[in-house]
């Protein structure tokens, strides 16, 4: 069965609230326990570094939302479900480096938090990059890092971050383009209907909008909470409307279909606010209650979560992160010099390099791919409208080798030495099996 690999960055801001359970932390642990999936979890302490400059906040920071998703359920299994802190991978930023010295500025120029910062810089009379730090800047770069040091196929994220995946992906193609197809291109997985709560005051909850009930809020708080939601006038035994009620949408986010219904009937029926607030409050806490204690026994336990974090690391890095990057120093020439071989002529030595198959895209708009031993091209494409078509077969070619050649004859220029061609897929294939071997432990 085909593994995909899903991985999941946590900011290590704020403290979670309601809706940060509902819309994220809940589906997501639920998301884990998916057959044929491995996923990643990180806490993204590095980038945490960009905005917040205070040591023991970033400190408490991550603890806090460590014991919080681990709280709700994540079970960190190191076979199939990893968690660790960002900065623990050491790979992450050597690729970074590897991946910069790829990336377009021009492309960088146009992210959006960099073109926000320039925007406010200019609307104050400033200089563009005033107060903008390179970390903001390269922002960007490390997320696609991450992404990449465990070739993840798929990556939950808002909208506003689909840019980033974008940019992860011309990254990816740039570096195979130029040392062969290592990375494989991420995808976007957006959640068209991501539950979002309201907050007190009705409009979405958020920190933004002070109008939060924190997820671990002591059981009195939350209740005081809970009975602070805005709420119409209308009085005890006069109808209420479902649509567009916060309490209501509170309500339901927790409640079972049948337990929906009966509140729904209990609207229609003139339920009083004070009592729909009661069974909106008993409601949540007997979800919540479980997982707050856990938290707190969690919170003065602050040395077995560093065990997990750190053991998440280890085993991620010795089975994925460190033989990556093995090869992919290898892939852009950071080799043992030991191993070079040796010329009388040095000027007329020659280093041997495996056949290749590389995507790229043309000046008419088109996207190619052609197998190369050496300075010899031995297969070509035709142009193709979509990346992923190419990609398609490029993927194909190394998976199967020669026995693919059956089947693209119609999409390739004519073949001037077939057998050479085929040995050297079949070289391809035998490699990539390697690094499908190396990587799976």
């Amino acid at each position: 069965m085909t593994v995909t690999r899903i991985l999941t960055g946590i900011t290590t801001s704020g403290t979670p609230h309601l809706g940060n359970y509902v819309g994220a932390i809940r589906p997501t642990v639920a998301a884990s326990r998916t057959p044929g999936t491995q996923n990643f979890y990180f806490l993204a302490d590095l980038h945490a570094l960009i905005k917040v400059q205070d040591p023991a906040k970033v400190q408490r920071s991550t603890l806090e939302i460590a014991a919080s998703w681990l709280a709700c359920g994540l079970q960190p299994d190191n076979d199939r479900v990893w968690f660790y802190r960002q900065s623990e991978i050491t790979e992450i930023p050597e690729l970074t480096w590897f991946l910069t010295c790829v990336a377009s500025k021009g492309i960088l120029n146009r992210a959006h938090a960099y073109k926000a910062a320039v925007d406010r810089n200019r609307e104050d009379g400033e200089d563009d990059d005033a107060g903008i730090t390179t970390g903001l800047f390269m922002y960007p770069v490390l997320m696609a890092a991450d992404i990449m040091v465990f070739n993840a196929h798929k990556v939950p994220v808002g909208r506003d971050q689909i840019q980033h995946i974008e940019m992860a992906r011309d990254f990816a193609q740039r570096f195979n383009h130029l040392y062969g197809e290592h990375f494989v291109l991420p995808e976007a997985v957006i959640e068209e209907h991501v539950a979002t709560l309201p907050g007190l005051d009705g409009r979405k909850m958020s920190k933004s909008y002070d109008n939060t009930i924190p997820l671990f809020a002591p059981r009195d708080q939350l209740k005081k909470l809970i009975f602070s939601i805005v709420t119409d006038s209308r009085a005890p035994g006069e109808a209420k409307d479902t649509e567009g009620s916060a309490l209501f949408q509170l309500y339901q986010a927790f409640a079972s279909s049948d337990e929906t219904a009966g509140m729904r009937a209990a609207f229609a029926d003139g339920i009083g606010w004070g009592d729909a607030k009661q069974r909106l409050f008993e409601r949540v806490d007997a979800e919540i209650a479980p997982l707050r204690e856990r938290y707190e026994d969690l919170m003065a336990k602050p040395a077995v979560i560093e065990e997990q974090l750190r053991e998440g690391a280890r085993t991620a890095r010795e089975r994925l992160g460190t033989p990556f990057l093995r090869e992919l120093r290898e892939a852009v020439g950071l080799r043992d010099l030991s191993k070079m071989p040796v010329s009388d002529n040095v000027e007329t030595q020659k280093i041997a390099v495996p056949p290749q198959i590389k995507q790229y895209r043309e000046k008419d708009g088109k996207f190619y791919f052609k197998l190369t031993d050496g300075d010899d091209v031995l297969l070509q494409s035709h142009g193709f409208d979509n990346p992923k078509d190419a990609g398609a077969w490029v993927a194909r070619f190394k998976r199967e080798g020669a026995a693919a050649l059956a089947d693209a004859n119609a999409l390739l220029e004519p073949v001037a030495d077939a057998m050479r061609a085929s040995e050297a897929l079949d070289a391809l294939k035998r490699a990539e099996d390697e690094r499908e071997q190396a990587r799976a432990g």
